[in-house]
C-alpha cells in the first residue's frame, strides 16, 4: 500500500514538472503569465469615469421638518438615487456601507429648517463609499446640484440668500486615491486570463501534439491528469497575486484593510474556479485557436463588462443584471473590494464564498465528466 502512494506521488510529481516545461518553454504564455500583469495593474490603476444612476441612498434626518422632508423628496424622484429605509443612527449607517446596500448617506442636522431661516445658514453631512472614488465624487455632485436647486428655490428675489453647505465625508478612501476601485478588478481579470484561458489549451494541447494516446494507456487516473495540469497554473497565478499586491501597496499606495490570509483563501478559491472552468472549455473544444478564443472573448468581456469593475451594475438593464449572476469573477470582486478595500471579514462575504465554492465543484466536476467521456471514446 505504501509502495503503490509513493509511485502514485512519484508519478504525479513527474507529470507536474512535465507541465512546469511545457509552461516556461513557451515565451507567449510566459509574457502572459508576467508581462500582461505588470501592464494591467499600470494602465487601469487609473480612474474611468462613467454616468451612475440608481444609487442607494440612506437618510439620517435628526430635524424631521419640513425643509428636510422637502430635500428628501426631491432626491427620491430623481432618477439618480434610490432611497432606502431610514437610518437612525450613524452605526447603522456604517453597517449598511459594509453590507454594500447603499453607496452615500445624507445626514441632517437637528434644527436643520430653524438653522437656515434664523441665521441664512444650514449645514447637512454627505457620507460617500469611496472605495470607488469616481462614483463617489459623481454621487456627492448629484447631491451638491439637489441640494444647491432647493437652495435657490427658497431663496427669495430679495431679502437674506439662504446658504446650504453640504459637508462631504468620503468613506473607506479619505485621500481619494483613484486605483482603488480598480485594484480588485485587475486581480479578478488577470486570474481569469491566466487561470481560464492558458489552462483551457492544456488537454487540447495534448490532443494536438499526439501526446494524448500516451495519457490514454498510462495508469493515471482522470482526476490526476487534471490536477497535474492545473497545479502549474495554480501556482503561477498566485505569484502574479503577490506581484500585484507589492505593486499596489508600494507603487499605487493602496492600503490593505482586511484579513491577508482570507484575501489569499478566497483568491485561491477562485483560481481553483478559473482553472475548472479552464480545463471544461479544454475538454470540450478541439483546438487550442478555439480552445483560446472560448476562453478570452467569453470569460473576458464579462469580466470587464459584468462584474462592476467598469461600470455600474445598477445602470445595466435587468437582464445583464441577471446574467452578471453567472459570472464568477463578479462575486470574487465583490469579496476582494469589502476585504481588501474596505477591512470586512468572512462573516460579510460568506454567501459570495459559498457561491464561488459551488461554481469549482460544479465546474470541476463537469470538466472530470467530459474527460472521461473522452477517454472512453
Amino acid at each position: 500500500m505504501r509502495s503503490s502512494l509513493s509511485t502514485l506521488t512519484f508519478q504525479l510529481s513527474a507529470f507536474i514538472r512535465k507541465e512546469f516545461y511545457h509552461v516556461f518553454r513557451d515565451r507567449r504564455t510566459l509574457l502572459i503569465l508576467f508581462g500582461m500583469p505588470v501592464v494591467q495593474i499600470l494602465l487601469f490603476g487609473f480612474a474611468l469615469s462613467s454616468e451612475v444612476k440608481n444609487i442607494g441612498i440612506a437618510v439620517l434626518d435628526n430635524a424631521r421638518d419640513v425643509q428636510s422632508e422637502q430635500i428628501i423628496s426631491k432626491i427620491q424622484s430623481s432618477a439618480y438615487f434610490r432611497l432606502t429605509p431610514p437610518v437612525l443612527n450613524y452605526p447603522e449607517i456604517e453597517e449598511r456601507f459594509r453590507q454594500g446596500t447603499i453607496k452615500c448617506a445624507l445626514v441632517f442636522p437637528a434644527h436643520f429648517g430653524a438653522d437656515l431661516y434664523k441665521t441664512g445658514g444650514a449645514q447637512v453631512q454627505v457620507i460617500a463609499d469611496a472605495s470607488d472614488p469616481n462614483t463617489a465624487a459623481t454621487v456627492s455632485h448629484y447631491l451638491e446640484a439637489i441640494i444647491g436647486q432647493y437652495r435657490q428655490e427658497i431663496n427669495p428675489s430679495a431679502g437674506l440668500p439662504y446658504r446650504i453647505v453640504p459637508e462631504i465625508r468620503q468613506l473607506y478612501n479619505e485621500e481619494q486615491n483613484g486605483s482603488l476601485n480598480f485594484i480588485p478588478g485587475v486581480i479578478a481579470l488577470i486570474f481569469m486570463i491566466v487561470s481560464t484561458a492558458l489552462t483551457s489549451v492544456a488537454v487540447v494541447r495534448e490532443k494536438e501534439t499526439g501526446t494524448m494516446e500516451i495519457l490514454l494507456v498510462s495508469p493515471f487516473r482522470p482526476i490526476m491528469v487534471l490536477i497535474a495540469k492545473a497545479v502549474p497554473y495554480l501556482v503561477l497565478s498566485l505569484i502574479d497575486f503577490i506581484i500585484i499586491l507589492l505593486l499596489a501597496v508600494f507603487l499605487l499606495n493602496v492600503e490593505i484593510r482586511g484579513s491577508l490570509l482570507l484575501i489569499f483563501a478566497e483568491s485561491i478559491l477562485f483560481i481553483i474556479t478559473c482553472l475548472s472552468l479552464g480545463l471544461l472549455i479544454s475538454n470540450i473544444t478541439a483546438s487550442q485557436q478555439t480552445a483560446m478564443m472560448v476562453s478570452m472573448m467569453g470569460m473576458m468581456l464579462p469580466t470587464l463588462l459584468l462584474t462592476g469593475f467598469m461600470f455600474p451594475l445598477e445602470n445595466m438593464p435587468r437582464i445583464f443584471q441577471w446574467i452578471s449572476h453567472i459570472v464568477p469573477s463578479k462575486y470574487y470582486y465583490a469579496i476582494i473590494k469589502g476585504v481588501m478595500l474596505k477591512g470586512l471579514g468572512f462573516t460579510y462575504v460568506w454567501k459570495e464564498t459559498l457561491i464561488l465554492a459551488g461554481m469549482a465543484t460544479g465546474l470541476l466536476t463537469l470538466a472530470l465528466k467530459n474527460f472521461r467521456i473522452r477517454l472512453d471514446h
